[in-house]
């Protein structure tokens, strides 16, 4: 009876024994290396785990059942699970192309099949850089893909994707974090990302219509995987300063140059103070990131958790940046046919900000002046009768005073960002799937700044006394303002895959999309005299309910788009390929006639290397040619804006008089329409060298054809400038990236890379006759920098033409004519170049020798010019470099490089105009990781990195990266109120359970 309890027993609990046993093994290379993150699937338990650094791995399944051994560049693999530890070795592909994904708008593609010129980069390219924005660390790894950094905290670079083709319009690419469509990607956690997809041609763009003029970016946020829970840690703590300083005079070189622009004695040559302005407003920048991510998979559900906190306080004194991000992405398998996705963000931000124009009031402000006086008041440019910086005397110049500056300014903001999805994918059968997508995405900004009026009128002057202060005027102000929107979109579409006769490989998509952008409302208050203390900013106890008053209310417009797509696909025995795209658009932005747009794109595909002549060869591995058209649109453009204008002499009695009256101030015009771009591609895709050496090589010709530009109407109509379309502009040029891979020995594995980019763009045409001169580039003095004109490319810098100096050491100028003038016309002015770069290129290297990991990234521009704003900005009495002031014109020295000292605001000339070509280090980074620790620990990485560590450059100012308003006929270029590049130091760890 007990052998016959214990057998029954036995029967009860095999089959549990066998689909609870954990399964152990390693996954190996052809050199024996263990191959991290490859995928084991256990076919009848439906499980799945992925190997560690080592290419060790568990997995439940049952003993005998069969084990599926995959990872990308390998051959998948076949082996039978037992008790014992099993070792599996992977042969690297042949085919290695045909195995690698791209994602593509609505789907995914195998890069093979694909036709586009598409750059993808992983999270390993994305997390190396540690940075807040992702968009910045892709900055040198992709060809044709222009990044323009800012080191501001909280602020997010430009992104260019193969020029720019447009004036006035949206610039900024289209992204699609997983299935979304958002122009804020200032929320997402570098950790978070799976892969960044880049569409940069035409062919590829066109599903996404009447927004892809700009480019689009996928990113795919990371999944649950494995058949256990991994709980990951990822931080780091950094330092930051200045990458470049620019030495400025000392007083007593300031008081010099000041005298002989002057012409009289009226500084001393022997100053009390000697103040560094920049030191005094900057400060050891510090930053810090902690990620915490929780993952997993089942036969049912897989799922990611991840927090994130990432502070930095600012190397400008009292701007700080603070950000909390959460993410949960589930996927739920309701059955074999029906699948539910989810995905929801939200991240929270608080920063302090402070003006940026501190860094010119510092660079302008003489060393003469103190922070404060010996008696506590601010330091203002007052002159004594002994020469000598003091409390009374006069004005000698128009700075104030930038410690005081930032003291005064106090600003708080937060803000709320959510997006989130809910989508289901059902195979209604084998080769026809249905996918459906909901995404919203809510933002809510608010801030509060407080103006201490009356301090700021005591630090003004520092003979002024608090019982002289007008009683009339507020003791402080507090201003509070908030803006909100909420847009969403509706995703629905089919997927047909199917392979006919293992040679025909057709997929078919087709569907619609619904967006809405909900009207943002913003709204700022201003109330007077509230509680100094800052635990008491509040309007409601300001002294006086009439003193709070709305100094801002707008609404803006609701916009609606519908779009219906359709695009095939077509493989011909691997080796003849055929994409073709259709998208037909709808917007509530514009009128009747101009409200549908279609959007057509084809792309065709050539695998050499599968040819008769080729398919054998060894020199070439593989090979294919690729190229296509396709037409875009930009929606985002400045839109019909009905104004009035109302006063004295604008009514008329048709007797000869002028009176009181209202009119229009602008022109409708009827015809606004979407800015159209029309693209042509060529590309070529190989690898050669036993897959050693890949690469690809591109060539573009974009042209937008309806530029927008503001146009002034026939005077009989009476109005105003109005936006019409009135020019062209174009993009022409040429990418080519490389890449080798090799091993030496059984440990070490070395990577090299590169990319190079040219792009040529030109305004090629300004149409419209009643185009207006469009100028930009202001800084601040009454002198413009900037214009657009037909031949040249957009940021092109319009100034006189510095020809020598005159007797006495003044400028000299080139009239039209090549004559020398000392007065020269604004007909005089050449255009010198345009903050554009003509090129730029990345280079990356790395190696890995058993535990330890090294890479080094670089990037840099070249053909284009910057613009020194702040040398420029001058007034009378103003610091001036040491450059300057050890060399300038006099009777002695009449080949100086500067001329003679001066006190006037000068021409906006080439004098001001300097390279903008770089080439900078942007990151360093050295890893370790650890022999396995504990058996509860996975894997621990240690790494310090460096950042921005090196710059060559031939500007002298802080940095010759200058993004500013991003706008090329603004202030991007031009060094004006401009954060400095910043160098960080980091060290960090990263941690698996």
């Amino acid at each position: 009876m007990r052998n016959f309890i214990f057998s029954f027993l036995a029967l009860i609990l095999l089959p549990a024994y066998m689909s609870g046993q954990v399964i152990k093994g390693k996954v190996l290379d052809s050199k024996g290396i263990g191959i991290p993150g490859a995928i084991v699937v256990a076919a009848d338990s439906k499980t799945t785990a992925d190997t560690d650094f080592d290419g060790n791995f568990n997995i439940n399944a049952k003993v005998g059942e069969v084990l599926k051994i995959s990872m990308i560049g390998f051959d998948t693999l076949s082996a039978t699970a037992s008790l014992d530890a099993i070792t599996i070795t992977l042969q690297e592909s042949k085919d290695m192309e045909l195995k690698e994904v791209v994602v593509i708008g609505y789907g995914t593609r195998k890069k093979a099949d694909n036709t586009g010129a598409i750059s993808q980069l992983s999270a390993a390219d994305i997390t190396k850089s540690k940075v807040l924005n992702a968009t910045q660390a892709i900055q040198g790894k992709a060809a044709g893909v222009q990044v323009i950094g800012t080191d501001v905290p909280g602020s997010s670079p430009s992104l260019i994707i193969r020029g720019i083709g447009t004036y006035g319009a949206d610039r900024t690419p289209l992204y699609v974090v997983d299935g979304i469509p958002t122009k804020n990607i200032g929320n997402i956690n570098s950790n978070d990302i799976a892969s960044f997809d880049i569409l940069k041609d035409a062919s590829s763009l066109a599903i996404y219509g009447n927004q892809a003029a700009n480019g689009v970016v996928i990113i795919t946020t990371k999944k649950g995987k494995g058949d256990k829970t991994t709980v990951e840690y990822d931080g780091f703590y950094g330092v930051r300063t200045p990458l470049k300083t620019v030495k400025m005079a000392g007083s007593n070189h300031f008081a010099y140059y000041s005298d002989v622009a002057e012409q009289n004695t009226r500084f001393s040559t022997d100053q009390l103070y000697n103040t560094n302005w920049f030191d005094e407003i900057t400060r050891l920048g510090t930053y810090s990131s902690n990620n915490l991510s929780l993952s997993g998979a089942s036969e049912k559900i897989n799922y990611l958790f991840s927090l994130n906190y990432y502070d930095e306080k600012g190397v400008l004194d009292g701007l700080n940046f603070q950000r909390f991000t959460f993410r949960n992405n589930n996927d739920y398998k309701i059955s074999d046919k029906f699948k539910i996705m989810q995905t929801v963000s939200v991240s929270f931000s608080k920063s302090t900000p402070k003006p940026l124009s501190a860094f010119t009031a510092a660079y302008k402000q003489s060393p003469l002046v103190p922070v404060r006086y010996p008696n506590g008041r601010w330091g203002m440019p007052i002159i004594g009768t002994d020469g000598q910086a003091s409390t009374t005397g006069a004005l000698f110049n128009n700075v104030g005073n930038p410690v005081a500056q930032l003291e005064y300014f106090t600003e708080e903001q937060k803000s709320l960002l959510f997006q989130g999805s809910l989508g289901a994918e059902y195979k209604i059968f084998k080769e026809l799937k249905f996918t459906s997508r909901l995404g919203v995405e809510y933002n809510n900004w608010k801030k509060f700044a407080y103006t201490p009026s009356r301090e700021l009128w005591l630090a003004a002057d520092p003979t002024r006394d608090v019982a002289n202060y007008s009683a009339s005027e507020p003791t402080n102000e507090l201003a509070t303002a908030r803006s909100d929107y909420f847009n969403w979109n509706f995703d629905n579409f089919l997927t047909y895959n199917k392979k006919f006769a293992d040679i025909h490989d057709v997929e078919v998509t087709v569907g619609m999309s619904a967006q809405e952008w909900g009207s943002k409302e913003e709204l700022e208050v201003k109330g007077r005299n509230v509680p100094e203390n800052s635990n008491y900013w509040n309007l409601n106890l300001s002294n006086s309910p009439s003193n709070n008053v709305v100094t801002k209310h707008v609404i803006g417009n609701q916009k609606n788009l519908i779009g219906y797509f359709a695009r095939f696909q077509y493989s011909l025995m691997e080796k003849y390929l055929l994409t073709g795209t259709i998208r037909r658009d709808g917007s509530s932005q514009f009128g009747a006639d101009n409200k549908w747009g279609n959007f057509p794109s084809f792309g065709l595909g050539w695998v050499v290397s599968k040819e008769d002549f080729l398919k054998d060869s060894k020199a070439i591995n593989y090979l294919k040619l690729r190229g296509g058209w396709g037409r875009l649109g930009n929606q985002n453009v400045p839109i019909n804006q009905q104004t009035f204008s109302t006063g004295n002499g604008l009514g008329y009695d048709f007797g000869g008089s002028l009176y009181s009256g209202t009119t229009i101030g602008a022109f409708i015009d009827p015809t606004l329409g979407w800015e159209i771009t029309q693209e042509t591609s060529i590309g070529l895709d190989f690898k050669t060298v036993n897959n050693k050496l890949s690469g690809s090589i591109d060539w573009y010709d974009k042209n937008t054809s309806n530029v927008i530009l503001n146009v002034t109407p026939p005077l009989t109509v009476g109005t105003g400038s109005t936006p019409a379309h009135a020019g062209e502009i174009t993009n022409t040029g040429f990418e080519v990236a490389l890449r080798w891979d090799d091993k030496i020995g059984e440990d070490f594995k070395y990577w090299v890379g590169a990319n190079y980019s040219n792009n040529k763009n030109e305004v090629s045409n300004v149409y419209n006759p009643l185009a207006i001169k469009q100028q930009g580039g202001g800084i601040g003095n009454g002198q413009y920098t900037k214009q657009l004109a037909e031949g040249q490319p957009l940021g092109s810098f319009y100034l006189w033409e510095v020809a020598g100096y005159d007797a006495s050491g003044n400028f000299t100028y080139y009239d039209k004519d090549g004559v020398i003038t000392s007065t020269p016309a604004e007909t005089d002015r050449k255009f010198f170049g345009s903050s554009l770069p003509t090129y730029y290129y990345g280079v990356n290297l790395g190696f890995q020798y058993k535990n330890i990991d090294f890479s080094v990234d670089g990037y840099g521009v070249g053909g284009n010019k910057v613009y020194n704003g702040k040398k420029a900005q001058r007034f009378g009495n103003e610091n001036i470099e040491a450059a300057i002031a050890t060399d300038f014109w006099t009777t002695t020295n009449t080949n100086a490089g500067n001329p003679a000292p001066f006190n006037s605001v000068p021409l906006s000339s080439n004098y001001y105009l300097e390279s903008g070509a770089y080439f900078r280090v942007n990151n360093i980074t050295l890893g370790y990781t650890l022999p396995k620790v504990s058996s509860a620990i996975s894997s621990l990485r240690i790494y310090a990195s460096a950042i921005n560590p090196f710059i060559s450059q031939k500007f002298t100012g802080y940095s010759p990266e200058l993004n500013n308003d991003g706008d090329p006929m603004g202030m991007q270029g031009i060094e004006l109120d401009a954060y400095p590049t910043l160098s960080s130091f980091i060290i960090g760890a990263n941690l698996k359970f």
